[in-house]
């Protein structure tokens, strides 16, 4: 089987390289089919704010796991880890090269990684989150910290729901180590990676740039439908960077200006986030998208490799 994970910060690429990987394969007699791992991008509606590529963008190519959720409904890697599996499987056993192509790392390595997440429990999880909601969270990591200082190091102590879904694992299975990734993971199946790493100057330049895009795109109109379907609601669609802007703004709180520089700020520090995570790939390819020579090398070898 080939699996390749097409991997990197938002805004450098991942789509239009992993078509182009994608025709090159055609091109050399085997086909290939995308499966998403950007957990955004998962959620029917929200396409401006995820850089979605629409039905008629992507070249006649496969593309799976995008739109299945609705926005009240919580996307998770241990839903989203057999779902995944099941989809490249199918995929390799039609002859097909899958392509995993996302930034979003706990579910990239969800998949490529031999990982077993524990389950969830309906009432520890609705204590942590009052809790959170009372405390915000800089109490819950700080708690987080003083069980496993580990743990609490590789989660954003500003990310509530991750701090509440590590301590709701830690409680369940009382071993603090159980919220951890392992530091020498097993991969779940051969599998290569590319990388694709911009320069920082440059990337930042087009973050901000593509922000300034999604609102003139319409994303304020986007999440204004999303409020009928319930996006308020949802535990994790309403916390997508971006969204979250945007209802404020609907609701008053937040000027457009004012929400387009917080999207651009958290998207930045979310970008930084992402790169940090991917060089722990160290066997990763790692290729400049913006070097055309670099990347066309780098199109020819994956294909190559077979």
């Amino acid at each position: 089987m080939t699996l390749i994970a097409i991997v990197g910060a938002t805004g450098a690429g991942k789509s239009a390289f992993a078509l182009d990987l994608a025709e090159a394969f055609a091109r050399d007699g085997r086909p290939a089919e995308v499966v998403n791992a950007d957990a955004m991008q998962l959620y029917r509606g929200m396409d401006i704010g995820t850089a979605k590529l629409a039905v008629d963008e992507r070249r006649g190519i496969p593309h799976h796991l995008l739109d299945v959720l609705d926005v009240t409904e919580e996307a998770s890697v241990a839903r989203y880890q057999p779902a995944a599996r099941d989809t490249i499987d199918a995929i390799t056993a039609r002859g097909a090269v899958a392509l995993l192509v996302g930034g979003s790392g706990l579910y990239v390595s969800g998949v490529i990684h031999d990982f077993r997440f524990p389950g969830t429990d309906a009432t520890i999880r609705a204590r942590l989150e009052r809790e959170l909601a009372a405390q915000g969270p800089g109490l819950l990591h700080a708690r987080l910290r003083a069980i496993d200082a580990d743990t609490a190091a590789a989660v954003d102590a500003q990310n509530g729901r991750r701090i509440v879904r590590a301590l709701e694992v830690i409680e369940l299975t009382g071993e603090p180590k159980a919220a951890r990734l392992p530091d020498e993971p097993v991969p779940w199946r051969p599998h290569r990676i590319v990388h694709l790493r911009a320069d920082r100057a440059t990337l930042v330049e087009r973050l901000d740039r593509r922000v300034e895009l999604m609102w003139r795109d319409g994303i304020v109109d986007e999440v204004r439908g999303l409020v009928s379907l319930g996006i308020e609601h949802g535990a994790t669609a309403r916390r997508a960077i971006g969204y979250q802007q945007a209802l404020a703004q609907l609701d008053g709180a937040m000027t457009e200006a004012d929400a387009i520089a917080e999207t651009q700020q958290l998207t930045r520090v979310y970008a930084r986030r992402q790169v940090s995570w991917f060089k722990r790939y160290v066997a990763a390819y790692v290729v400049d998208p913006d070097d055309r020579d670099a990347r066309a090398a780098e199109l020819a070898r994956q294909v190559a490799l077979g």
